[in-house]
């Protein structure tokens, strides 16, 4: 069969050109009390918030949902009280102050129950996004994110910001023009994440954990230096295959390296599948049409269920502390929470059913001045417990491995002990001793 040539024109180029509006059309869409759902990091639609804040004289009682925003933004400090307030699920270093003043509200959430408890504690009055230029068929790309604005595709109106700079991907992140209640254009650029510098105690961490992931695994690494470190060290790893809620540059290194090809993948053969992708301007570059990286809506990817799945499967992910018990505090530095839940517990619990799989939780033995040890005989008080003690599977610092599934209060004690700094082990032990673990 011979296809014809490729028109230039796009099909549904009619409705494209009644779709496309200025940013400020967005207020026609936003009615008093409605819940905006916006994507986390370079999903925002920085124009058509701009827009917002613009016309902010026109809205009442607004709330805008959305994970760890990037942009710091007037309505973030309490600036419009009554009319624009932001709901927070993950704390970024812009939302961060804002919370702690009371400007800024949080939901607890693991990352993969974020869309249903949206769905379940909100409107979902519309969802603003921002996204690739419409394809030759008037589909347009979220891009760089699925995250949990691609599970209200079809659901609830969308509102897009079109930029150059967003490259098309593949995936289920796509929507079509006849999908959207509008689009706007803008020439904005994506922000740029710097890699996270590996010291010598993070390369030693890494090191331990790199030396147990087996050729043909499935990975998944979070956000920090640890696991940046882990990714670098795999280089003459074969055949490894990714499942993981964030793509970063490490990933694509070991792509170019032929580390990473997902043959012996269970779910996806071949496949790169994320939710989300932040780093430089030579990730987004690679990206951009390439089929073999999906962008899922983290419904899927984050789900346990689907994770216990896949065999081999391997994460790596930090926390701030560890008691004795195995309890990780991940998102509170005591009582002041840091960032948020995340994805770390959805990974840990999927790994521990997975066939062949393992989990780590990883962090330096001490605080960076090395007065205070991160492994605690009790989570400093007000510390919120992130993935529990029956959950945890490996905890490794730089004095090695304390492997603590199926394992005893006491071994558990003995185990975290063992890869505690030095100088705390004998006080961690009294501790023990007094707590009834040893």
């Amino acid at each position: 069969m011979i296809f014809p040539a490729p028109r230039s024109e796009h099909h549904g180029a009619r409705l494209l050109e009644q779709k496309r509006c200025p940013a400020e059309a967005v207020l026609d869409l936003v009615p008093e009390g409605a819940d905006l759902i916006v994507p986390l990091a370079n999903g925002e639609p920085t124009a058509v918030l701009d827009a917002l804040e613009a016309g902010v004289d026109q809205l009442c009682d607004v709330r805008v949902h959305q994970m760890h925003a990037l942009h710091d933004r007037p309505y973030l400090h309490d600036a419009y009280p009554g009319r624009l307030r932001h709901v927070s699920y993950f704390l970024s270093d812009v939302t961060r102050g804002p919370y702690r003043k009371g400007h800024v509200d949080l939901v607890p959430a693991h990352f993969s129950e974020v869309p249903l408890l949206m769905e379940h504690a909100t409107d979902c009055s519309l969802v603003l996004a921002a996204a690739s230029p419409p394809d030759r068929h008037g589909y347009f790309s979220l891009g760089t994110n699925a995250d949990y604005a691609a599970s209200f595709i079809g659901r609830v109106p969308f509102f897009l910001e079109v930029t150059p700079a967003m490259p098309r991907t593949h995936g289920r992140n796509q929507l079509h023009v006849s999908q959207i209640a509008g689009y706007t254009e803008s020439e904005r650029a994506l922000l740029e994440v710097p890699r996270p510098r590996v010291g010598r105690e993070e390369r030693r961490i890494a090191e331990f954990v790199a030396e147990r992931i087996p050729d043909g695994a499935t990975i998944q690494g979070g956000i920090g230096a640890i696991p940046e470190g882990v990714l670098s060290l795999l280089e003459n790893h074969r055949d490894l295959g990714v499942h993981a809620e964030l793509v970063s540059d490490a990933i694509v290194d070991l792509f170019d390296r032929g580390v990473i090809n997902g043959t012996r993948k269970t779910l996806n053969p071949g496949k790169i599948v994320t939710t989300f992708a932040l780093g430089s301007r030579r990730l987004y570059e690679f990206l951009a049409d390439n089929p073999s990286v999906e962008l899922w809506p983290v419904a899927y990817v984050n789900s346990p269920r689907v994770i216990a799945r896949e065999e081999r499967f391997v994460s790596i992910n930090a926390t701030l502390e560890v008691d004795l018990l195995g309890q990780c505090a991940s998102e509170s530095i005591g009582s002041r929470y840091f960032s948020g839940s995340g994805g770390q517990s959805d990974f840990a619990r999927g790994c521990i059913n997975a066939r062949g799989g393992m989990a780590f939780i990883v962090l330096r033995s001490t605080t960076s001045d090395g007065t205070i040890s991160r492994i605690r005989p009790q989570l400093t008080p007000g510390a919120v417990v992130t993935t529990n003690k029956n959950t945890v599977d490996n905890v490794v610092t730089e004095y090695g491995v304390a492997e603590l599934r199926g394992r005893s209060i006491r071994e558990r004690a003995h185990a975290l002990i063992g890869i505690a700094h030095p100088d705390f082990r004998d006080e961690l032990r009294h501790e023990a001793a007094r707590l009834g673990f040893l």
